[in-house]
């Protein structure tokens, strides 16, 4: 069979990169060489960089060089694979059947001397953009038309972020953004939500936010890299059996562990280098920035890696160190979360390609360490109401000294400071003397004596020159001073608690968070989720970082519903007032699925995450029936001593999630506001409640289910081990209801 191929080169009106273009047909001539075929493709002169031609010269068996002047054809062989003969390199006429070689030097030079040949070949993209650039001149009107052509190659195809992007982006905001890409192709969900969010704030904001606001100093790895790295690592047919339903599974180990492995073209490693050059030493931050990443429906939120770079040592040093950092990155695109995310939501068959934003990490130097004095995620609604008068419109955010991994990654023990933002001292329910306990302990930072991520005591910072005035985030903590004079212990250190007192009370912190989260929310229509640094020179001067910002998925409030009365406590599995998330709801149950507290606490560590694979297999199971998932302690934490280690897939069809304190066993529930794991709760439409027992207003009776039939048997085979741990009852005729408004929670 032959295959005569259209012309390469129309589809640079299409890609705009001559990546791409070399991609295509370094995939395409193999196959076609397996199929034992013949197939003739075409590009034009000079419309492609040498490096592509350079690509394309590798992989072909023929390259011909064909050229017609004065209406006489002439074919000049380039490459012939295997074959040679002593005029066979030699420019020839094409004469009717006939090939006739040119052999004599004057007639070769008039046939050569009249081709035009550029010197400088620019990629496709790198001519639409200096382009554009000449447009810059013309009115606003004739701008639109440029704009949204490079819109189309950078920010991504027509959706309703790309609609705000046009509304707010302008020819000279684009064409800025592609300046600071490397490589061809776009810049990903991540970057865009990050850029448009500043733009929000910046016209919309009437000057409230522009001296507060650190620039982003961001480069953008554009995703035409993330295929070229797999193509010219020769994986691509790996990659096409991944895609596929039988492989999805099946081969994305052997692609990870490639991804970790592979080797980038020389183009591409000069533009990283000259990008290194660019931040010198500062620490960086590599970013996964998919194509579907931070979009209306999809957030992928911690489903995909972000590696710090410390960036200390020599050029060499530094530049192995970020190869790394993107190949770990690329890797987590075959991670099983991000597998699982990607299956369970329906996003299988759409085109993931993973951009990478890469951003200067937001701080300062204190000691040998980098870090920010504040950082943390915000969320324009204020969805775990714990008290009636919370403003849930107010917003809120999980705060922490230090770096931002604190923040969005639930912690062992140590906790983020929740803050109301319509009431910004208000505090969470807990008990007197819980402060310190239920406060941060541990602190992120890069350690630049070592060149990584580190985790330090809180400790260890009192005695830092924070070049601001530290009682901005740290108080005495006099409960421990008080407690350590009685015993007559005046020689140890003055002990501190991380509770930002005064960075809430005495500076416009959280009034400009509480401003800057309602304004995008409004713009977005939509409520929002942020991450963001602060960094303080004095209490009225510090500047915001705004990292990263995204819709956040709810569901909303519901209609109101009216509770069933209540004339006896034992009536009802449990009851409580606030501490639930999930707005009005009257949920019907099919299944409860109960871990008994005691029962867990006596297993092994490895029975306790037996445990967790064998709840995946009743959510599997379970698929598709309103089910009521009860555990100690903290659903999804990486410490079984705390709670149960499940990841999100494996919880993630079940209607609703308890977690359930247990004084004798030591559990204690904690959301962790802002976690990747609370968003994935709230993307999903999870109901959520923590169930204090023991608290006023609180009442649970887990005998309700225990003493009913353990169906456990019936959905995990070899589970009879852990029928005492998991058990398992038709929940027929219960029912579970939430009222926002009296903040009133009943399973009856």
């Amino acid at each position: 069979a032959f295959y005569i191929f259209d012309c390469l080169t129309d589809l640079l009106q299409y890609w705009y990169s001559d990546l791409m273009i070399g991609n295509f047909f370094r995939v395409t001539c193999p196959f076609l060489y397996e199929l034992d075929t013949i197939a003739y493709f075409a590009i034009m002169r000079n419309a492609h960089t040498y490096g592509t031609i350079a690509g394309i010269r590798e992989t072909t068996q023929l390259l011909l060089d064909l050229y017609v002047v004065k209406g006489r054809v002439y074919i000049h062989p380039l490459k012939v694979w295997q074959r040679y003969s002593p005029t066979m390199f030699f420019p020839h006429h094409i004469d009717g059947n006939e090939a006739v070689c040119i052999t004599a030097s004057s007639e070769v030079a008039d046939l050569f001397s009249s081709v035009e040949r550029k010197g400088e070949r620019l990629d496709y993209w790198t001519v639409a953009f200096d382009r554009a650039h000449d447009a810059l001149s013309l009115p606003e009107s004739e701008q639109e038309q440029v704009k949204r052509s490079l819109m189309n190659i950078l920010i991504g195809r027509p959706s309703r972020m790309y609609d705000l992007c046009a509304r707010y982006f302008t020819l000279a905001d684009i064409l800025a953004i592609g300046s600071r890409e490397v490589g061809t192709g776009f810049i990903g969900g991540k970057s865009v939500g990050m850029l448009l969010a500043r733009k929000i704030l910046e016209q919309e904001g009437k000057g409230r936010f522009n001296q507060v606001l650190e620039p982003h100093d961001s480069f953008y790895l554009g995703s035409d890299i993330f295929y070229t790295y797999i193509v010219q690592n020769g994986w691509w047919r790996l990659r096409t059996k991944q895609k596929s339903r039988d492989g999805y599974y099946r081969y994305a180990p052997e692609l990870r562990e490639k991804l970790l492995q592979g080797k980038f073209p020389n183009n591409i490693r000069e533009e990283f280098m000259q990008m290194l050059e660019y931040f010198g030493q500062s620490p960086i931050i590599v970013r996964s920035s998919s194509l579907l990443e931070d979009d209306f429906g999809n957030s992928f939120s911690g489903k995909y890696e972000s590696v710090f770079c410390a960036n200390q040592g020599s050029p060499e040093e530094r530049y192995e160190a970020f190869e790394n950092a993107v190949r770990t990155v690329y890797a987590s695109t075959m991670g099983e979360d991000a597998l699982d995310y990607r299956m369970t939501r329906g996003l299988v068959d759409l085109d993931e390609q993973m951009a990478i934003l890469v951003q200067r990490v937001s701080g300062d130097q204190f000691g040998e360490d980098f870090f920010p004095h504040v950082a943390g995620v915000g969320n324009s609604s204020n969805l775990y109401i714990w008290d009636k008068n919370v403003d849930m419109n107010a917003g809120m955010l999980r705060l922490v000294f230090g770096l931002g991994t604190h923040a969005v990654d639930r912690t062992v023990g140590d906790y983020a400071r929740i803050v109301c933002l319509d009431d910004p001292s208000r505090l969470p329910p807990m008990t007197y003397g819980d402060e310190k306990k239920f406060s941060q302990r541990m602190v992120d930072v890069l350690s630049l004596a070592n060149n990584t991520w580190s985790n330090r005591k809180l400790e260890d910072f009192v005695s830092y020159d924070l070049k601001t005035d530290r009682s901005l985030f740290m108080s005495v903590d006099t409960q421990t001073v008080n407690r350590l004079r009685e015993i007559g212990r005046t020689d140890i250190a003055t002990p501190y608690i991380l509770d930002f007192k005064r960075l809430l009370a005495d500076t416009e912190f959280a009034a400009l968070m509480r401003e800057m989260l309602s304004l995008i929310s409004r713009i977005y229509d939509y409520p929002v989720d942020i991450e963001f640094t602060a960094n303080f020179s004095s209490e009225d001067n510090f500047r915001i970082n705004l990292l990263q910002c995204r819709p956040l998925q709810t569901r909303g409030l519901g209609r109101s519903v009216e509770l069933p009365g209540l004339s006896d406590a034992k009536d009802c599995i449990f009851s409580g007032k606030g501490n639930f998330m999930g707005g009005n709801v009257r949920i019907p149950l099919d299944y409860i699925i109960y871990i008994s507290p005691q029962e867990y606490l006596n297993l092994s560590e490895q029975d306790k995450y037996a445990v967790a694979r064998h709840i995946g297999v009743l959510n599997a199971g379970l698929k598709g029936k309103n089910v009521m998932l009860l555990g100690p302690g903290r659903w999804g934490t990486t410490t079984p001593m705390l709670g149960i280690p499940v990841r999100f897939a494996e919880i993630s069809n079940m209607a609703i999630i308890g977690e359930m304190a247990s004084v004798e066993s030591g559990f204690m529930p904690e959301l962790s506001y802002g976690s990747h794991f609370f968003q994935d709760i709230v993307e999903s439409g999870i109901f959520y409640v923590a169930i204090f027992d023991g608290q006023e207003d609180v009442v649970f009776n887990p005998a309700k289910i225990t003493e009913k039939e353990n169906m456990m048997k019936e959905f995990s085979a070899g589970s009879e081990t852990f029928a005492p741990v998991i058990h398992v009852i038709d929940a027929a005729g219960i029912v579970v209801y939430s009222d926002i408004i009296t903040q009133k929670v009943l399973c009856k």
